[in-house]
Parts: C-alpha cells; structure tokens; sequence
C-alpha cells in the first residue's frame, strides 16, 4: 500500500471513530430511559436485516443449544438483538452520562464470597464473560468493588480506545492490557481484584481443546497462569439487566476452591462451566454476536462456513 493511500485509509478511520463517538456523546447526555429506548429501537431493527452478525449469532445459538427448537432460538436472537442495540446505549451512557448515571438502580448480590475470598489478604481474580451490560453494571459496581479489568486494546481504532479507558479510569482502579501479564500479577499480588473473561476464541496458542456449551474449542489457560503466578483465587462476577429494563444486577459466587488443579484441560473445562452458568440465567443478554468457535478441532468443517457466505434470493442473486 502506498503512502498516500496508507494516510487516505487512516483518515478515513479516523472521521469514522469521531462520528461514532459524537453519536456516543450525544446518546449519552439523554436521559436514561430515553437513550434505552432509542437503543432497544435499533436493536429491533437489526432484526429485519441478514447481515453476517445476524448469522454467526444463530449459528452460534444452534450450537449451544441443539435441544431448543427452531422458534425458541429465533426468540433468542429477537431479543439478544434488542439488548445489543441497548448495549450501545449503556456504553454511551457509561462514557459520557455524567455523575447522573450512577443513580441507576444496580444491586449486587454475592459480595460476601469477594470478603471470604479476601480475608486471609488473598489475590482475587473475578471470573466473568462478555455479557451485554458489562460496561455500565461496571461502572455502576465501581464504588462498591475496586477492581481493575484486564481488556484487549481497540489498536485499529485509538479514538474510540482513548475514550474508554477515560471512562474506566473514573471507577475502575486500572486497566490493564491483556498482553502485560507482569503489570498484571502486580496488580493482584497489591490486593486489586482483577475482572477476566476467558470465553473468547484467541486462538489455539496457550489454549485446550475443551467443550463451551458442548462445543469443542480453544480455550485460553490464561486464567490458570494468573491464578498460579500470583496465588489468586478465583471468584465468578456475572451481570445482568433487570428483566423489565428497570436497573441491573451483580451477582458473585464462592470462590473455586481448589483452583486451579495444575492440570490444564481439567481447569479449563472446569472454567468453561463456570462461565456457561451464568450464560444459562440470561441467554439472551449474551454477547452472541461473536464468533466464539472460529478455530474448528483438526479435521473439522468451520463453524461458520456458511454463516459468514451472503445469502441468495431465491433468483439465486446476492442480496
């Protein structure tokens, strides 16, 4: 790629983060109920269109739940698009709502487990997956639980990365890049509870072959080698959105004792079926949209081969 054409693209990436952050801020200066609405509206709309998300989200729904039947999991899909639509809402609100958001109603259940876990001077990692409402129940939980987030840097899109970490730098005691184990370990072994999701596809490098929602697919060991390096023990954090939209939940659960095991394949599946618990409670305020089982068992089809094919009409045209 040329120069010039090298500068074009990144203008052009550019002026696309600045509008979408300017849509963010203006979303996030509506009031509350106001900006949900106008989220969960988009959302529905995405229903009416086969876009690529649309598809990798249904085949991810068949995946994981093959005893569902057809109409339930569409179900699924209806209102998991309508909560990824308030996703964006929550977000505006969480990077730009002011001291105004923090009255939303958000009720943490569990905190006992973090103390038990704490009270010898432990590490704590909280365990946790890639829920819809994460950005704003995190916010919202700032005050009450001090913890820093292990995240993976927007590297292609540094507008939108500066803009989040200014937000969680107001509640959350740090954040840290997913690459800098080192300022990681540190920060547990100094008493900081650190939020972990360990259920996206990273690859097959420092992962195991084990079962997510009865789907084999590599599953990062990151945990464990946080868990031994610093002497965390683990608690599971899960969020949710109240069922009529009216405030958000936090629940934590007891530590895992005996975490990790030192076998690898044992804890990762024992991880895994952490995770899907909190999945099962609210199916459809998962992050679907994500192509959990990008990298298939040797020998097998791709999960999404033909989810990620343009459909055709039934002139056999593209749409």
């Amino acid at each position: 790629m040329s120069d010039s054409s090298s500068a074009t693209t990144d203008l052009r990436h550019r002026v696309s983060q600045r509008f979408s952050l300017a849509l963010l801020w203006m979303l996030g200066k509506l009031p509350p109920r106001i900006a949900f609405a106008i989220g969960e509206a988009v959302g529905r709309l995405l229903d009416h269109f086969p876009t690529q998300r649309r598809r990798v989200a249904k085949r991810n729904l068949e995946l994981c739940f093959p005893e569902l039947g057809q109409a339930q999991r569409d179900h699924i899909i209806r209102v998991n698009l309508r909560y990824t639509g308030r996703a964006v809402a929550e977000t505006a609100l969480a990077w730009f709502g002011g001291a105004r958001v923090d009255r939303i109603p958000c009720k943490v259940h569990g905190l006992e487990h973090l103390e038990a876990a704490q009270s010898d001077g432990s590490p704590v990692v909280l365990l946790s997956g890639h829920f819809l409402c994460i950005e704003l129940a995190a916010r919202l939980i700032g005050p009450r639980i001090r913890m820093a987030a292990i995240y993976k840097p927007m590297r292609k899109k540094p507008l939108m990365d500066q803009a989040m970490l200014r937000s969680r730098s107001r509640t959350l005691a740090d954040a840290l890049p997913r690459t800098e184990l080192r300022k990681i370990v540190r920060t547990l072994k100094e008493g900081t509870p650190v939020w972990y999701a360990g259920d996206q596809d990273y690859g097959i490098r420092n992962s195991e072959f084990v079962p997510f929602m009865g789907v084999p697919t590599p599953t990062t060991t990151g945990l464990m080698r946080l868990s031994r390096m610093s002497g965390a023990r683990v608690v599971p954090l899960f969020f949710n959105v109240n069922a009529d939209g009216s405030g958000y939940e936090v629940s934590l659960a007891p530590a895992m004792s005996g975490f990790p095991t030192g076998n690898d394949r044992t804890d990762a599946q024992w991880m895994n079926a952490v995770i899907e618990r909190g999945i099962r409670a609210h199916p459809e305020q998962y992050l679907w949209l994500h192509r959990r089982f990008k990298h298939p068992p040797p020998g097998e089809r791709p999960a999404y081969a033909n989810a990620l094919q343009k459909p055709h009409n039934r002139h056999g045209e593209i749409q």
